[in-house]
Order: structure tokens, then C-alpha cells, then sequence
């Protein structure tokens, strides 16, 4: 069925006509939508939490019992057996609840990095997006374009510039924030929270260096990459076609 023309004589674009950019892609980060990044980030996360919380919480357990039973040791070989059969069963239970608490928090705190690491993608891109847009003077389409066509066309410029931005600087930007409402949920003093935000920032900037490595590797695009090449490497092949082009 034919498609009528919007009013001044634009059509929109099918959707498999490649004049309205595919918004779903692969230039996501880890190749993944934020969806399933959230979920693997929780589970990874929880998982983490879980192992460290029982062994901490058994080892603290166990600590605790003996501290809580140094003034009567038993003095027989039944009485010893039952000491250790308590210890256990103590260690046991607070290792368990240990790592429950552990397994939530630090699935929270990886699903906050994850959330806070898109948002700065995209604000990143906003903001270049707006820049661009006002040095150059051009606050509106053109006319005749319809709202939806309006939007798909924004919607896929946008996700162009959002893949651009996705680098190590919000990776440590992300860090750098985790850490900031790690510090301020717990109140810690100025020294910790200084510590805590050298910490995030590093542990931030290496796992976007990763990610950034990787991108490479799989050919996508990563924003400072394509800045270096396009004023290094660009530029001289540029001018090395220009100077063989015939006259």
C-alpha cells in the first residue's frame, strides 16, 4: 500500500529503508542493551557478595565464640567435641547471614555503577549534541518533516553520538560517583571519602580501559580514538590523496 505524502511533500522513510537509523545496535557497551548489563551486573555482583560475605562472616563467627567462651574451656575430650560442633553451627549461620547482606549490597552498588555509567553517556552526548546544534544555528528541521519522522531522525543521531561518548571517561566518572554515594550513604570522614574516590576513579578508569580495548579490537567506534586517528592518521592520508589526485 502506498504511503502518503506528509504535508510539503515529504514521505516519511520505511523502517528498512535505512534513512531512519537503527536504534537497536551493538554499539552498546559489552555489546549488550542496558537491560541485560543491569541484570549480569546484579547477578555478578550478588555472587561476589555472597563468597566474600560467608567467609568473612564465618571467620568473624568464629572469632566471636571463642571470645565468648575463653573462660570455660572444656576439660574433656566430649566436651571439646561439642565446643567445636557449637563453633561450626555458629560459623555456619553467620557466614550465611554475612553473605546475604553482602550479596545485596554489592548487586546494588554494581547495578548503581552500571546505571550511573549509561546516564553520563548519554548526558556527555546531550551536551555535545546541544552545543553543536547552537554553534550552528540550527534549532529546527526542515519544514514538512513530520513529528515522527522528526523523532526517529533525533532518536538516531543521538544514539550515533551516545556510542561515540560510551569511553573510559564515564567508566571513571561512574567510579568516581559510586564511590561519592558509597561515602555519603555511610558518612565516612573526610580522609575515607578522599581514599574511597581515589578508589573508584581507578577501579572506574581500568574497567573502561578494558571495555575501550575491547571495542577496538571488534572494530566499534570509541570516541578519543576516532578524535586521535582523525587528527593524526586522517589527516596525512588526507593530504597524501589530495597531493596524488591529478590536477
Amino acid at each position: 500500500m502506498a504511503t502518503q505524502n506528509q504535508p510539503g511533500g515529504f514521505a516519511p522513510p520505511a523502517p528498512d529503508s535505512g534513512l531512519v537509523p537503527n536504534i537497536r545496535t551493538l554499539d552498546d557497551r559489552l555489546s549488550l542493551p542496558l537491560a541485560a548489563r543491569l541484570a549480569l551486573a546484579g547477578i555478578f555482583g550478588s555472587v561476589s557478595g555472597l563468597i566474600l560475605g560467608v567467609g568473612k562472616g564465618g571467620q568473624d563467627s568464629g572469632l566471636r565464640f571463642q571470645a565468648e567462651n575463653a573462660h570455660r574451656l572444656p576439660n574433656t575430650q566430649t566436651g571439646w567435641y561439642l565446643y567445636h560442633k557449637s563453633k561450626n553451627y555458629n560459623m555456619m549461620f553467620g557466614g550465611i547471614t554475612e553473605g546475604v547482606k553482602q550479596a545485596g549490597r554489592l548487586g546494588l552498588w554494581a547495578v548503581c555503577f552500571f546505571v550511573l555509567e549509561e546516564g553520563i553517556d548519554r548526558g556527555r552526548a546531550a551536551g555535545v549534541r546541544m552545543w553543536r546544534r547552537v554553534s550552528s544555528g540550527e534549532f529546527a528541521k526542515g519544514a514538512g518533516v513530520s513529528k515522527a519522522v522528526e523523532d526517529a531522525l533525533d532518536a538516531g543521531v543521538e544514539e550515533r553520538q551516545v556510542a561515540g561518548n560510551r569511553d573510559c571517561v564515564s567508566s571513571m566518572l561512574a567510579g568516581l560517583g559510586s564511590a561519592g554515594i558509597f561515602s555519603a550513604w555511610n558518612k565516612l570522614p573526610l580522609p575515607t571519602v578522599a581514599r574511597t574516590a581515589k578508589m573508584g576513579a581507578k577501579v572506574g578508569l581500568v574497567f573502561g580501559l578494558t571495555q575501550d580495548a575491547l571495542n577496538v579490537v571488534k572494530g566499534k567506534r570509541v570516541g578519543y580514538v576516532e578524535f586521535i586517528k582523525r587528527h593524526t592518521v586522517g589527516e596525512s592520508v588526507e593530504a597524501q590523496h589530495a597531493e596524488e589526485a591529478p590536477a
